[in-house]
């Protein structure tokens, strides 16, 4: 059988499908001829030469407006022909509300302006895209979908069955998971299968031509064109059943795309699946894997031999690893092996944000440049309620110990939550400019309802859920009814705090954002003392040496989260010392506290300066960083300059 798998618009774009890549691996074992596609990249290159899009443009489809389904709505009329308007609205009434509701959900004119281009754009390239594939067609065309990918693939699966009835259509992705799935059969006949679930076994039970009825999770029509959705499995895929995706001909296509000077290339893997703390803890926002939480792992020597097996085939050290969470279990294995052999990959990880300083060095060794902690808020209050068991100290340490050990964090700071009050928010804001050294968050956002999260299935967490997100009847010419089951974000009464401190802790972390560049708090022990070097805009002062014992002993103490009970056990004078201590280390801006813990936050002087965006304007003309950019620059600041010959004049030992 020929079979072709595509990789629709919004797909990113520096990346490779792993979905794809995995079906390629199970189908071509089963004797079948793959190729797959990507026609993200047919579609930036389409739109760069005829429309002049540029990264940005694909960016807010692609990322930043994902809750706001930007991205499906700009495919909508290729799906539906722009024939009709939408159930309960007028064609003019239904754009209207759609550009109301973006504006309201912060996205400006130019971006705005840029959606409706693109609707109008979007039926000419999926016109062009089925022609080159009704012009030799294959038996089978799947289509993964994951975030804004619904409409672009349902647009080229419609067009496609109209030119070719005999090619049989199927789909898969997150987007399929569950009554998702089921829903997308239901209501387009055009699909002739949708795979929930894992596809390795899924997908070549499907090729092969038995009954379907036995393929877990198939949705399928029978003679009469009834969609049937069979019960999905039970018993998620062992770890010795994941397979190594197949990326041939990705990183080809990239290179002969103008999309190859937007981005660089990465490979795309995973050791792991599931979430072994939401086995434990579901965290009651997180709407992640689905309807399959049980965590499994790839064996750490499989999993290393596929890392360094797929950079070197593919000639790449920048490695993004998909997991929701780091097997515990790599540290001593994989960790361990890839930091002792003479290889420089960058990679990324998603872990928990109770590490310590040793794992974090471990990470950094290993060439772990990039971590995402899960840390989402700084309070630990705030914390209990989202089940992370961590607090608000924790966190952090994680991002200070990270720092040290030359790790980049990134975060997304979440409220909204019910139960929080706002001195949870007041407290941190107000000790913001302490971390303006510290990986700051992306941004600051109220979460979201998504489906597969305890908001979304247990109401008595404090969510009423009234109805899916507005983009989908926006998108979607569907009734109510199948809106439930097809959409993965909804709506429900805001909770937690108010539009006024949401907007405080937003400047607050935008200020973070700001000062960033030229913030810094380092320490270096040195012949007895502690001398720390300091550029934070809210503090004046530039170095300070700890000479006296106490002192030097509680600030050591503090580089891990102590009451003021626990550190005068443990400092000579007890009690008596430790009220003037905290109050000098306080006015310094040397210490984070939460409730009843303290924590130092200066970091490791050895690598903060590595790690720094060097320019020459000084903090109040450096604009925000984009946070999916990397840092660097050619120049150094004067300050920094002055600091670092401050710390070389400190003698060591």
């Amino acid at each position: 059988m020929r079979i072709v798998l595509l990789h629709m618009p919004w797909g990113a774009i520096d990346v490779p499908s792993l979905a794809l890549g995995i079906l390629h691996t199970a189908a071509a074992r089963a004797g079948h001829e793959v190729e797959v596609r990507y026609a993200n990249l047919d579609f930036v290159d389409w739109a760069a030469e005829t429309a002049g899009f540029g990264v940005d443009d694909y960016e807010y489809f692609s990322e930043k407006s994902y809750f706001q389904g930007a991205g499906d709505w700009a495919f909508a009329g290729a799906l539906y022909g722009d024939d009709g308007p939408a159930p309960g609205f007028a064609e003019s009434a239904d754009a209207e509300q759609y550009f109301e509701y973006l504006a309201t959900n912060g996205a400006s004119e130019q971006e705005m302006a840029l959606t409706r281009a693109t609707r109008a754009l979007a039926p000419a390239f999926i016109a062009r895209l089925v022609e080159e594939i009704a012009a030799d067609p294959p038996d089978l065309v799947g289509f993964t979908t994951t975030f804004q990918q619904n409409t672009a693939s349902l647009a080229a699966a419609r067009l496609l069955k109209q030119r070719c009835p005999q090619v049989r259509t199927v789909f898969g992705g997150a987007n399929c998971d569950g009554p998702q799935g089921a829903a997308l059969h239901r209501n387009f006949p055009f699909l002739d299968y949708v795979v929930r679930g894992e596809g390795e076994a899924a997908f070549p039970a499907l090729l092969a031509g038995g009954d379907l009825a036995d393929v877990p999770g198939l949705c399928w029509r029978d003679g009469s064109g009834t969609s049937t959705a069979n019960e999905m499995s039970r018993r998620p895929l062992p770890p010795a059943a994941i397979l190594t995706p197949r990326y041939d001909g990705f990183y080809e296509r990239l290179d002969a795309s103008v999309a190859a000077g937007w981005v660089d290339p990465k490979l795309v893997l995973e050791g792991s699946r599931g979430c072994w703390w939401g086995e434990k803890h579901h965290c009651t926002f997180c709407g992640l894997n689905g309807s399959s939480m049980e965590f499994r792992s790839k064996p750490p020597a499989d999993f290393l031999a596929e890392v360094l097996t797929l950079a070197e085939r593919h000639q790449l050290l920048d490695v993004y690893v998909v997991d929701n969470i780091l097997d515990m279990g790599y540290f001593d294995t994989v960790l361990k092996s890839l930091a002792e052999l003479p290889v420089d990959l960058r990679l990324h990880f998603e872990i928990k944000a109770n590490l310590r300083r040793h794992q974090f060095q471990l990470l950094g060794d290993s060439g772990a440049a990039q971590v995402q902690p899960g840390i989402e808020n700084l309070s630990t209050r705030v914390l209990r309620i989202m089940d992370k068991g961590v607090t608000g100290c924790q966190n952090v340490r994680a991002l200070r110990d990270a720092q040290s050990a030359g790790v980049s964090v990134t975060w997304n700071y979440l409220y909204g939550f019910p139960g929080e009050q706002p001195e949870d928010y007041e407290s941190v804001i107000r000790q913001l400019p302490v971390l303006h050294h510290l990986d700051p968050p992306t941004g600051a956002g109220r979460i979201a309802i998504e489906r597969f999260s305890p908001y979304f299935d247990r109401p008595e967490l404090g969510f009423a859920i009234t109805r899916p997100a507005f983009q989908y009847r926006a998108t979607y010419r569907l009734p109510e009814s199948e809106l439930n089951q097809l959409a993965y974000v909804f709506t429900a009464p805001p909770r937690g705090i108010g539009g006024e401190l949401a907007e405080r802790l937003g400047e607050a972390v935008d200020t973070w954002l700001a000062r960033f560049p030229d913030s810094r708090l380092t320490y270096r022990e040195a012949g007895g003392r502690i001398v720390l070097v300091n550029t934070r805009p809210g503090y004046d002062w530039r170095v300070v040496e700890l000479t006296d014992p106490g002192e030097i002993a509680a600030f050591r103490l503090l580089g891990q989260p102590r009451s003021p009970a626990a550190l005068a056990a443990k400092l000579p004078g007890g009690a008596a010392a430790v009220e003037p201590v905290l109050e000098r280390f306080t006015a310094l801006g040397l210490l984070f506290h939460d409730g009843d813990s303290y924590l130092q936050v200066a970091v490791e002087s050895d690598n903060q300066v590595l790690m720094r965006m060097r320019h020459r304007h000084g903090p109040a003309a450096v604009p925000p960083p984009d946070p999916r950019a990397g840092t660097g620059s050619e120049n150094e600041t004067e300050t920094e300059t002055e600091t670092e010959e401050v710390l070389d004049a400190v003698p060591i030992g």
